[in-house]
């Protein structure tokens, strides 16, 4: 079918779209372009610009910290929303409550659930009484070495709720045809779930993925409210190492700093994208 789209149409098209277009520019691209420009030209050698801070032992740091906990919590994260999902889309008793309950840290002011985990993992808390219980000494958690446990704990409980949403839409959309075909031959619940949901929910999967890498990036604000500019080394992260030039006023070190890692994320999602279409292309 043909849709023809007149003038007057396309005319009221644009005004609304205007808006969005030009806060982008105004707050994202353009910024952008200027901190990009400032870290190749503004700063003198730019080769030196960014060895100086790629070759920086506090950045090292807090990249490695990044990455470890990136690669920890996101897959986690995918794996037990996908879990849950897959359970809460079948006929379960309290099914209905038990969907409110994994959105609510959703709609949770961020202090409401740093607050929550204070109680929780504070040396005087509620893990360091049950441990007290079987007679184990307290854990410092949050300015440990375990302080890592504590934030992947945050981020997965914060953001299970979305994945969940998204998946149970994944699965909503797989026709119950295919499931009744496979048990017809046999299949049991393993080779469903490889043959059926895992092959369906693939697209779904890799948008959580995205979703859940750009999200672990943002785990900033929790640590910051928890434990401050300074945190310990463990969960000494990219965001506080920038935060920290900010107030320092080393703004070279800092749009550098930044430039890095969004490009980072780009070749992160730009590989993901190119992996995923080899897949669906193997799949078809």
């Amino acid at each position: 079918m043909n849709f023809k789209i007149s003038k007057k149409e396309m005319f009221s098209g644009l005004l609304f779209v205007i808006p969005s277009i030009v806060g982008l520019m105004v707050f994202y691209l353009i910024p952008y372009i200027l901190m990009l420009g400032y870290s190749l030209f503004g700063n003198g050698n730019v080769v030196d610009s960014y060895m100086s801070v790629l070759s920086n032992s506090v950045f090292n740091l807090a990249a490695k910290n990044t990455l470890v906990f990136m690669l920890i919590s996101v897959p986690l994260l995918i794996l037990l929303s996908m879990l849950l999902a897959i359970q809460l889309n079948k006929k379960l008793l309290f099914r209905d409550k038990l969907r409110t309950m994994f959105i609510i840290p959703l709609v949770l002011p961020v202090a409401s659930i740093i607050l929550f985990f204070e109680m929780m993992f504070d040396l005087n808390g509620f893990v360091n009484m049950i441990l007290n219980f079987f007679d184990v000494d307290a854990v410092n958690w949050i300015h440990s070495e375990y302080a890592m446990l504590v934030i992947i704990t945050i981020f997965i409980w914060k953001n299970i709720g979305y994945n969940i949403v998204l998946f149970l839409a994944g699965l909503q959309g797989i026709p119950k045809s295919y499931y009744e075909a496979a048990e017809l031959d046999g299949a049991n619940a393993i080779n469903k779930f490889r043959h059926i949901t895992f092959i369906y929910l693939m697209p779904t999967s890799f948008f959580v993925l995205i979703i859940s890498i750009i999200n672990s990036f943002k785990v900033f604000k929790e640590i910051f409210i928890l434990t401050g500019a300074y945190p310990n080394n463990s969960i000494y992260m990219l965001q506080h190492y920038m935060n920290n030039l900010f107030h320092k006023l080393e703004y070279p070190k800092l749009v550098t700093a930044a430039v890095i890692m969004s490009f980072s994320i780009l070749i992160v999602v730009f590989v993901l994208f190119k992996v995923q279409k080899k897949i669906m292309d193997a799949i078809s």
